[in-house]
């Protein structure tokens, strides 16, 4: 299986080691200054929203499946590793123009980043067109299954709803950090051989530990799926 994402908080996420790593992020604020800002990212009424959700009944209408089945699970499975291996894929395959490009596109600074700021874009489009509908989609299972399930699809629904618009205002200011990296790598060096193969990893690292981050939903909802399955098998075996 594809799959090699695993849980973590937002301060031990890749993306996070990678712009510290390329010196694009300055420090890495501790887990209590963390939860404060993301509190700041929930207003008042996000927050009665929040709540509502969390303490709306979860009961469904009788004969309502009481878990996913294992088919459904080998089924979430398969779609998040063909997603994600694509997403992969996708990231790893270059332009030529971009990792060998012509040698008088990248003579006016001005405008030498340009290529890879719009392949980094569209890469991001790329990410948010599979998983949305991947997203979706699992919720949508969960939310035929047990009222825990269907109360954390719920929950899932509603953070997205509220923070997805923020989150990728922060996620489209990465084409920009990057160029500061583009940037320095250039900076002294007049033939491209000697940095420009260094800054193509360096994009594809940063593009893969953003994939990373932004599965992590997807990948929480399903792991909770395969966690209540085995509680469930626990409790029929005692």
């Amino acid at each position: 299986m594809t799959r090699a994402l695993t849980r973590t908080s937002f301060h031990s996420a890749e993306l996070v080691r990678v712009l510290a790593e390329l010196s694009l992020l300055d420090t890495v604020e501790q887990g209590d200054a963390f939860a404060e800002k993301l509190g700041q990212w929930v207003s008042f009424t996000d927050a009665i929203t929040l709540s509502a959700v969390h303490s709306a009944s979860t009961s469904g209408p009788s004969g309502m499946p009481e878990g996913v089945t294992s088919g459904q699970r080998m089924a979430l499975d398969k779609a998040f590793d063909r997603v994600q291996a694509g997403l992969v894929s996708s990231i790893g395959r270059l332009p030529k123009e971009l990792s060998s490009p012509e040698v008088d596109t990248l003579d006016d600074p001005a405008f030498a980043y340009e290529p890879y700021r719009r392949h980094y874009q569209a890469q991001q489009r790329e990410i948010e067109l599979k998983l949305s509908p991947l997203r979706v989609h699992v919720r949508e299972v969960l939310g035929q299954s047990s009222p825990r399930l269907r109360k954390l699809a719920a929950l899932d629904a509603a953070l997205d709803g509220i923070l997805c618009e923020r989150e990728g205002r922060l996620l489209q200011k990465l084409p920009s950090l990057l160029e500061k990296r583009f940037k320095h790598l250039r900076q002294g060096r007049e033939q491209a051989a000697e940095w420009l193969a260094d800054f193509c990893q360096e994009m594809q690292t940063l593009m893969r530990a953003e994939l990373d981050l932004r599965m992590q939903p997807v990948l929480g909802l399903i792991e909770a799926c395969q966690r209540e399955s085995i509680t469930g098998q626990h409790k029929i075996n005692e």
